[in-house]
């Protein structure tokens, strides 16, 4: 299913004889495979050897959802790059050998489908690892990189690689590396703030740039091709550098016709492609309009509430997504915004009700994964009303996506995908994160039509074709991603044919890449004259045919298996058939604008007009990350922090605390007293923990658990009903005994006169006295205790005033010892006031708030578990008190 084989033999009148043979797997089938693959190893392609790096980001990327590739093309190259997102990563790779850096280009990879921070800073200190193994004379570069990012929080993936700049800020300034950094999409700005302080506090040379400046304007400013602004690094992200202002760009040549009649262009206008008698049923040419519905498979809220906010910017009269399918809950309502209020949408657990009961949708968005997007979408392709499907999900089996496709055609329905963002319509509907958050969409103008449409690949390279687009001509009019696997459901000429019959387009624009022979179909299309509109085209992967071995680029399907594949050779194809091909990527605006201007100077595009866009309120939890607002918190918390990557206790990240090996008192010292305690404290609060852990099942908290668990209560029922028991009388003493005998000692009583004192006032004296234990039958658990104290504590004043108060006492009667809860608690009292690490006032204050019961609730809860355990393990049955153990006594007499 997902296997191929090559056999390389020569044929003779004796027979066959086999020279070599090759076998291909399809990764993506393992799920399905494994069990008959077995461990399958793929080795390195020929001509380049295996890195222990390269296996390390594998299997990141193995663990991960996201994306992370790693190639290493010359370890002791000069050029190192860390580039977001699977199209980006090749484009900046041919900028880097189009100027001339292809023997210095260390490595090619990417980073992409929103890594979290921790799975960033992972990825980027491999190649900071890498790129500061050995100097180099001329000092090293590394270009951070990417697109304008639709669903990556930027700021997240960069607050991971600062981490790594962090770390290796050292080796970096002694390797003179120079950083270069240009990025877009949710919270760059935030993203690109860090980076900008990481350069000022480390002295690393880091010059920063945002959307307003072309995407690999920074290689030519990296390898000295274009001027760096003047501005200091760190802060040049605000600089006003404008698109393609490379001091090299020449006017683009022109192989058409200069000018481009408007006749000549309507003749070709339908509204949908006329179906020949016995083929398939007709696609049509519109797939979105402003009454387009939707439904989306998978609980993807965040890309819902993306595409309500378009619909409600774009002035749509209701929302574009009607309905959820989610098989793992019930059918219930979700709660989303459209506009200002709020609204709800159904959630169904199956395809079929949402179907029937939403006649009116058309489109289907799969954000199913890749185990269940291929039967999911089969199943969606039974119901005629649907007309397009986008299927989101990577990874999807080769063959399985053939069949899809085929049963696609079949059926006249279009499939976006697999592995895809989608598409956008401007002022009529967008497929779930395409063209990023609602600030990138209203900059880039998205809100309503132009006159220029484009089709992709990559679904990041379609956004930054969306900026560039909207910098340069009036906007786009549609943009479809076709995604970047060997066999996309529908194809760069699928699009382009739409795009061709219909009215509203102008000017195409295509951006094709290495791997397959689509863009043949284009070439084919002009000369044939069924493409009669300008088409300005590009292919990325033009850095190939300089790489001395094989390498798989970001996407499946970037890969030439023969020249015919290669971006070179596709390029120069589309250049002789007469479309409009730059020189390279970084021309790619200039020679749109180029077109552009052509066709508005004889009248073919009259430019949109502007329309101001409804004002979308922010989201809350988003305004609250950007820091845009402030809002008192219900509650506060100062012990333990887990939102970022790391647990935190007390400011410690949980890997530390396993590093120090600070136990189980060291946790309790930063969690209870939020401060590292020494050592001999740490130990002595695990020994309290261990001496009060049980007491037998004749205590009251014990045979409440018991009686619970006999009961056939569960677990936290019967702990609970042990630790309620838990008081003055039982347990509570470690309180009340640090209490009282704190409180005399300060006071100056003498030992004797405390005592006559708690006699005079009727009261016990707390952690005074024990049932079975006395002077002449010490308790072991409090001899154990005072050996150690008097060995590690600094001073013991408190605990000495208690012993002094134990003669007293036992003279009168010998079980009146100082007993294990009495110990515990005056000598908790001395560890606060003695060790160093508090004030007197916080010292009395964890007295004071009930700090030490803590100890013995924390101990007893061991205990109390142990016995529910026991008494489930023995199953004696529900409790039953026997009859002879009650005694009843009732009145013998009620008058009234």
């Amino acid at each position: 299913m997902s296997f191929s084989v090559s056999i390389y033999a020569v044929v003779t009148k004796d027979g066959v004889y086999v020279l070599d043979m090759a076998a291909k797997i399809d990764a993506a089938a393992d799920y399905i495979c494994k069990p008959k693959w077995g461990d399958v190893e793929f080795p390195p392609p020929f001509g380049r050897e295996a890195y222990p790096e390269e296996a390390y980001i594998a299997d990141l990327d193995a663990k991960s959802g996201a994306s992370l590739k790693l190639t290493l093309l010359n370890p002791r190259g000069r050029i190192w790059t860390m580039v977001a997102g699977g199209g980006a990563s090749v484009v900046y790779s041919d900028t880097i050998c189009d100027l001339g850096g292809v023997d210095e280009l260390a490595n090619y990879g990417e980073y992409s489908g929103a890594p979290s921070e921790q799975q960033t800073y992972d990825y980027a200190k491999t190649i900071l690892s890498l790129m500061t193994h050995e100097k180099h004379q001329d000092g090293k570069v590394l270009i951070i990189g990417g697109s304008i990012a639709n669903f990556t929080n930027v700021a997240a993936t960069f607050k991971g690689i600062v981490r790594a700049i962090k770390d290796y800020q050292g080796p970096l300034k002694e390797h003179e590396v120079t950083i270069f950094v240009r990025r877009g999409g949710p919270n760059y700005q935030e993203g690109l703030r860090v980076m900008e302080e990481v350069g000022k506090t480390t002295g690393i040379p880091i010059y920063v740039f945002g959307t307003e400046t072309h995407m690999t304007a920074i290689v030519g400013m990296a390898l000295g091709h274009r001027p760096i602004p003047n501005q200091p690094p760190a802060a040049a992200h605000t600089a006003n550098f404008l698109l393609n202002t490379s001091p090299n760009a020449a006017t683009p040549s022109r192989t058409r016709n200069p000018s481009f009649s408007e006749h000549k262009l309507s003749n070709s206008f339908t509204d949908v492609m006329t179906p020949t008698a016995g083929a398939p049923p007709a696609k049509p040419t519109t797939l979105f309009s402003r009454q387009t519905k939707a439904i989306v498979w998978g609980m993807q809220t965040r890309a819902v509430q993306g595409m309500l906010d378009f619909d409600y910017v774009c002035s749509r009269d209701e929302p574009s997504v009607v309905a959820m399918v989610y098989p793992f809950t019930g059918d219930h309502k979700q709660k989303f915004y459209w506009g200002h209020k709020e609204i709800l949408l159904p959630v169904y657990k199956n395809m079929a009700d949402a179907m029937k009961k939403h006649p009116d949708v058309d489109v289907l968005i799969n954000f199913a994964s890749l185990r269940s997007a291929f039967d999911s979408t089969m199943e969606t392709l039974h119901y005629p009303q649907i007309h397009t499907i986008a299927i989101i999900a990577e990874g999807i089996p080769e063959a399985l996506t053939r069949k899809l496709i085929k049963s696609a055609d079949e059926k006249g329905v279009t499939i976006i995908g697999p592995a895809t963002v989608g598409g956008i319509k401007p002022g009529c509907f967008k497929i779930g994160n395409t063209g990023g958050m609602l600030d990138n969409i209203l900059a880039s103008k998205l809100y309503r039509p132009g006159s220029v449409a484009y089709v992709s690949r990559s679904g990041g390279m379609s956004n930054e074709l969306n900026n560039i687009i909207s910098h340069t001509t009036d906007g786009v009019y549609e943009g479809v991603a076709i995604g970047g696997d060997r066999f996309p459901g529908s194809t760069f000429m699928d699009h382009v044919l739409r795009y061709q019959d219909t009215p509203g387009i102008k000017m195409i624009v295509v951006l094709g890449e290495i791997g397959g022979t689509e863009e043949y179909n284009i070439c084919q299309g002009i000369a044939d004259g069924r493409i009669t509109k300008p088409v300005v085209c590009w292919c990325i992967g033009t850095c190939a045919t300089m790489f001395s071995s094989e390498v798989q680029f970001g996407h499946a399907g970037a890969c030439a298996n023969q020249e015919s594949e290669t971006a070179v050779a596709k390029n120069q194809a589309l250049r002789e058939a007469g479309a409009f091909v730059p020189s390279s990527f970084d021309e790619l605006g200039d020679v749109i604008k180029f077109v552009y201007d052509d066709l508005v100077a004889n009248g073919i595009i009259v430019p949109a007009q502007e329309v101001p866009p409804p004002t979308v309120p922010m989201d809350y939890s988003w305004a609250r990350e950007l820091g845009l607002i402030r809002k008192p918190a219900s509650f506060m918390t100062s012990i333990c922090d887990e939102r970022g990557q790391e647990l935190i206790y007390a400011g410690m990240p949980i890997t530390e605390v396993f590093k120090e090996e600070m136990g189980l008192g060291g946790v309790l010292g930063l969690l209870w007293f939020q401060r590292r305690l020494p050592r001999y404290a740490c130990q002595f609060i695990e020994m309290c923990l261990m001496v009060t852990a049980d007491h037998g099942p004749a205590v009251s908290g014990a045979h409440n658990t018991i009686v619970c668990a006999r009961a056939g209560k569960d677990l936290v029922s019967s702990l609970t009903s042990g630790l309620l028991t838990i008081g003055d009388r039982f347990g509570g003493a470690l309180d009340a005994a640090a209490k009282q005998f704190s409180k005399a000692f300060d006071s100056g009583l003498l030992p004797m006169e405390f005592v006559n004192k708690m006699k005079k006032d009727g009261m016990l004296i707390m952690g005074i006295g024990h049932r079975v234990k006395s002077i002449n039958n010490p308790d072991m658990r409090v001899q154990i205790l005072k050996d150690f104290v008097k060995q590690h504590f600094p001073s013991t004043q408190l605990l000495d005033y208690a012993l002094d108060v134990e003669k007293i006492t036992t003279s009168k009667k010998p079980n009146l010892i100082l007993n294990v809860d009495g110990f515990i608690g005056v000598a908790f009292v001395d560890l606060l006031r003695t060790c160093g690490g508090f004030t007197r006032d916080e010292a009395d204050e964890f007295v004071e708030i009930g700090t030490l019961n803590g100890i013995f609730v924390l101990g007893r809860s061991i205990g109390f578990i142990g016995h529910y355990l026991d008494q489930k393990r023995l199953k004696q049955g529900l409790y039953r008190h026997p009859w002879d153990d009650i005694s009843y006594v009732l009145p013998e007499h009620m008058s009234m």
